[in-house]
């Protein structure tokens, strides 16, 4: 089970996602997409949230409303983030996590750790959490045909620009032999 959740509607149209639980989360970090941005209570036990960006955007794009959302809802769900003040939560695009055969349900690591952002969340915001709430949606996913039916149209496109190319490059050699004739 997959939880959903809309960002701010003032910032655009952002979607929040987590696992309900460690087995989730380990389908979440198997599947996620580029565009994923994963966020994570630092040194604590918590949710695995995620913000899903537009193509093309990076880190340094998220609003600053969507990123206190994010980090509200990292906080909320942690049992022990939760009861205190002053929390990290860290963030990080998908693509930089790593995972090896070695860890344990539900754990990750980083490829680089210059790619991690940290946040200090002062104090639980119940109006962030509960407008947040409000708009959860409970669903269970194919994470794998999710993935892969992007892995398909992302080729499709990759074969569709080659063959353009080739037949733009044709077309140049075409022409080139025809002026020297």
């Amino acid at each position: 089970m997959v939880l959903y959740f809309k960002a701010r509607a003032e910032a655009g149209d952002y979607t929040i996602f987590m696992g309900i639980d460690k087995f989730e989360n380990e389908e979440l970090i198997k599947f996620g997409f580029p565009e994923d941005i994963w966020f994570h209570v630092d040194k604590m036990s918590s949710a695995h949230v995620y913000l899903r960006l537009q193509t093309g955007q990076t880190l340094d794009d998220i609003p600053e409303g969507v990123l206190e959302d994010c980090v509200q809802l990292v906080k909320a769900n942690s049992i022990q983030g939760n009861k205190i003040n002053n929390v990290d939560v860290v963030y990080t695009p998908w693509t930089n996590l790593k995972k090896t055969a070695s860890m344990d349900v539900g754990q990750v690591g980083f490829h680089n750790q210059k790619m991690v952002r940290t946040v200090k969340v002062e104090k639980r915001m119940n109006d962030i959490i509960n407008r947040l709430n409000k708009t959860k949606v409970e669903r269970t996913p194919d994470l794998k045909a999710e993935r892969e039916a992007i892995n398909a149209a992302e080729r499709s496109e990759r074969k569709q620009q080659l063959r353009e190319k080739v037949c733009f490059d044709i077309f140049q050699l075409l022409l080139a032999f025809g002026m020297n004739q």
